[in-house]
């Protein structure tokens, strides 16, 4: 490569394949989008000083961050280099396609019992499961004296498109694959206005499952009151805004509702104290289907270290406080439409890139540098071309194991092969600049990171942003988790974690003895969560303070 030779100040584009020990790539962090969008995540980065993708003057390895709104192919998982990321883990269809989600939920509710699985209405899907729903809806028919209200929705779109609500099954008309949920006819109301709640959740592994759910959020307001007497008017029964911005009183004054179709979740835990509930058990209980609706694919999706996942639950809260999953949407919409968009989505994605643990600088991308011969990492926009020296090892001082920022010491340089293509050159980048993520370069100081513990266990940092961690929670759902999943255990856990918020109990419970639920909350000293949903998430191990 000329430009690698020092013969040109052009920028480079020949990522990849050089002899002489010579790589070129940029070291300043760069993100590719797909389809240019979305735009948030583009002025994001742009003002954390990323470059955007450019492929006339960058390799086509040559970005830290891809990300799409679509899958990713299977390939581009193989390929991925060490200090290359997605913002999809793959194979999450289990729960982000609407009949996939049904199926996983029974089978789990079959297998492990409907009292954590409980907080998704009655679902059949169509047209394969039409004799099962037709005897269901005959039953209750003949139960109740009439028929109850049910809700269509096509498998595989977004947005609203193809709803409807029906009572009558003469209503029941559908051309493509549909699941039939029983409709919750009670839901809560504010100012006779239905809502749901959209959850913004990270998944930042599969393998061992770890978990972040956001604390701000969105509560998404049909435009018109709510009435069972008029099922086809959307306006009144849908939260979507992508119809509700469309009606006619979207920017009149709605009582409490005010203007537009949402509020943020701040806003909702004011409303909240208004109400005779247990907040914190409202929120543990959201917390607990974000969990078990993970639970349903955790085991069949591949270990994926350098991927991420930002899912959108949709939860409604009806009459009695109880929270019902709706659906799980896959890359969750990042418009802004109003000013509650602006005040959540911003942040969200800017602590969504913290919790990835990038720096201003990629250490592992300037690492890939030194070991291919650069004395310094080589900027595609420097005007001049990079110096070809000899590697030198600077020694590094070894940072405290508990301190909160580090910086790793470089790695022996094995002798990279004069000649290789460009397969062979991946697999010696990914055997010998390789560093898992999870160990990280040095990091932001205001960035809890990861520790570990003195067996060995890997702790993920409590929070990030506005990013609470959410699983695991406590010592045994981080050993249940550690290797191949333990879910019988994780369930145990949950349900012993909620019935001592129902209870209030501090001391023991009935399913465990004294001794081992003190050692459990010894054992947990050194490893503490917040509980998710309140404005200041008070630590799990305040909460259950003896007396």
């Amino acid at each position: 490569c000329q430009v690698c030779l020092g013969l040109s100040d052009l920028p480079c584009k020949c990522f990849g394949l050089h002899t002489n020990k010579v790589l070129c790539m940029a070291a300043s962090l760069v993100f590719r989008l797909h389809d240019r969008g979305p735009e948030l995540v583009r002025e994001v980065l742009l003002e954390r000083g990323w470059e955007e993708y450019d492929k006339g003057e960058r390799g086509e390895e040559d970005w830290n961050l891809y990300w799409r709104g679509s899958p990713f192919c299977n390939s581009q998982y193989r390929n991925l280099l060490p200090w290359q990321r997605l913002n999809h883990h793959p194979k999450t269809v289990g729960i982000t396609r609407k009949d996939c989600l049904a199926r996983n939920l029974k089978r789990m509710k079959a297998a492990f019992g409907s009292a954590l699985y409980d907080f998704s209405p009655t679902t059949f899907i169509l047209p394969s499961e039409y004799t099962r729903f037709l005897a269901e809806y005959n039953r209750l028919r003949m139960a109740r004296g009439t028929s109850a209200y049910w809700i269509v929705k096509p498998v595989d779109l977004s947005k609203g498109k193809g709803i409807f609500i029906f009572e009558d099954i003469k209503d029941l008309v559908y051309d493509c694959a549909v699941v039939i949920q029983r409709y919750i006819s009670n839901p809560l109301l504010i100012s006779s206005y239905k809502f749901d709640l959209r959850i913004y959740v990270c998944v930042k592994s599969f393998r061992p499952l770890t978990v972040y759910i956001h604390q701000e959020g969105l509560v998404r307001f049909a435009t018109e009151k709510y009435h069972l007497s008029s099922l086809h008017n959307l306006y009144s029964h849908l939260t979507n805004t992508s119809i509700n911005k469309f009606g006619p009183f979207y920017k009149t004054e709605k009582g409490q509702v005010g203007k537009g179709c949402k509020w943020t979740m701040s806003k909702f835990r004011h409303f909240l104290q208004s109400q005779d509930i247990k907040e914190l058990l409202l929120w543990q209980r959201i917390n607990n289907i974000v969990t078990l609706t993970l639970l349903t694919i955790a085991a069949s999706v591949p270990s994926s270290p350098n991927c991420v996942e930002l899912l959108g639950f949709d939860i409604l809260i009806d009459a009695k406080f109880k929270p019902w999953l709706l659906e799980v949407n896959y890359s969750p919409a990042l418009t802004l439409d109003c000013q509650a968009d602006v005040s959540v989505k911003k942040k969200l994605v800017g602590d969504l890139i913290d919790l990835m643990n990038y720096t201003s600088t990629d250490g592992l991308r300037d690492r890939a540098y030194q070991k291919c011969g650069y004395k310094q990492p080589f900027k595609a926009n420097h005007p001049s071309a990079p110096v070809l020296s000899k590697l030198n090892h600077q020694k590094k001082r070894k940072g405290n194991k508990d301190s909160e920022t580090q910086t790793l010491p470089l790695l022996k340089t094995p002798c990279q092969p004069a000649k290789m293509n460009k397969r062979q050159f991946k697999q010696w980048m990914k055997i010998h600049c390789f560093q898992t993520f999870h160990s990280g370069s040095q990091r932001p100081a205001r960035i809890a990171v990861e520790r570990t513990r003195g067996n060995g266990q890997h702790v993920p940092p409590v929070r990030v942003g506005d990013f609470i961690r959410t699983f695991p929670f406590n010592t045994a759902t981080l050993k249940a988790s550690q290797h191949k999943l333990d879910i019988t255990t994780v369930l145990q856990e949950i349900h012993r974690l909620t019935a001592r918020l129902i209870s209030g109990q501090s001391d023991k419970m009935k399913s465990r003895g004294e001794e081992e639920v003190m050692a459990d909350m010894d054992a947990d000293n050194d490893f503490d969560s917040l509980l998710w949903g309140p404005k200041d998430p008070p630590l799990i191990s305040q909460c259950f303070k003896t007396t």
